[in-house]
């Protein structure tokens, strides 16, 4: 009876910590996950310093971890701090270097007209996306991914991803420029609006979308005129970016769908950050008003009834951004 009684409650709580790890302990991480880490390496495209700092192998729970990951506490050789400390693999923390040369400091300069000095992003974590029980597994959980929520200037001025997608002029400007460049780096870039997981940050990554890894998903789709570069092409840092195609319009599976926080918001709060809104539209009158009542008057054409102007879809928020793009000039999909 007692043997029986230990024997259901040693499987109960094994089948809970599996449940609550939301890991599968018996699948096989990816070969080519090994193989881009090692080739990274082998052409030294991340190289070592006081804050950068190779760490031992990382190798489960399951199939999570990497075999050189590093853990950095500053970025752009000392001069950008990091919130709090990131874990990462060598391809994503070389993509990531090279995304702050190339888009994030120069677009800081254009917009605001001096460096960012900290980073608030989210690295390692072994976990299912969206922290969902079963779910398939993050690419966080192999130190691929980051999460940007907020970047710091040197003046420590704060630009936040969630009050700054929908803020000023400025913070609007810069976050696309981020956004564009990020595209133009990583497999997978999310941003406020490409779903309702990333309302306060913006996710990148480099998972592969195809065997080659030349396909990547880039939401939400948006106008804008990058102005970075707009007079001469700007000079790429290594690693140069691979040339990329768009991924299929249905191919949701492999799209990361990530919480850093872990919780999804159920209702939209007003933020203290500044608006630029486009001015208000009169609303239209409606087919269902109530007619007035008939006064003995001659008989006349009936009023014509407008049409209800069509909504335009501004990531199902109401109130739309001001376009940021030159005059006369309009950019399609950023792929």
């Amino acid at each position: 009876m007692w043997r029986s009684v230990l024997a259901f409650s040693a499987l109960a709580l094994f089948g809970a910590g599996l449940t609550g790890c939301a890991i599968n302990k018996f699948e096989r991480r990816d070969a080519w996950r090994d193989q881009a880490e090692q080739v990274c390496l082998a052409k030294k495209l991340v190289e070592p310093t006081e804050f950068v700092v190779p760490s031992k192998e990382i190798d489960g729970p399951g199939p999570c971890g990497m075999t050189q990951p590093f853990r950095v506490t500053r970025l752009g050789g000392g001069a950008v701090v990091l919130k709090q400390r990131m874990t990462l693999g060598c391809p994503a923390l070389a993509e990531a270097e090279a995304w702050l040369a190339d888009t994030i400091q120069p677009a800081a300069n254009l917009y605001f007209g001096q460096p960012v000095a900290e980073i608030n992003a989210g690295s390692y974590a072994c976990r299912g996306r969206n922290n969902q029980v079963g779910a398939k597994l993050s690419e966080h959980s192999f130190g691929n991914a980051i999460d940007v929520m907020s970047f710091k200037l040197a003046d420590g001025y704060v630009i936040t991803v969630k009050g700054g997608w929908r803020g000023t002029e400025a913070e609007q400007g810069f976050l696309r420029e981020v956004f564009i460049g990020a595209c133009q780096r990583f497999t997978t870039v999310l941003a406020p609006g490409s779903n309702v997981f990333h309302y306060d940050h913006i996710h990148v990554d480099l998972a592969r979308h195809d065997p080659r890894g030349l396909k990547r998903i880039c939401q939400p789709l948006i106008k804008f005129t990058p102005q970075l570069g707009s007079d001469s092409p700007r000079p790429m840092s290594r690693p140069r970016p691979p040339e990329r195609q768009p991924a299929p319009p249905q191919a949701p599976v492999d799209i990361e769908e990530d919480d850093p926080y872990g919780a999804t918001p159920m209702s939209r709060a007003a933020s203290p950050t500044q608006v630029a809104r486009a001015p208000a539209r009169p609303a239209a009158p409606s087919a269902y008003a109530s007619a007035p009542a008939p006064r003995p008057l001659p008989a006349r054409p009936a009023p014509r009834v407008a049409a209800a102007l069509p909504e335009e879809d501004v990531g199902g928020g109401s109130e739309e951004p001001l376009s940021l793009a030159a005059p006369g000039l309009a950019s399609g999909p950023i792929y």
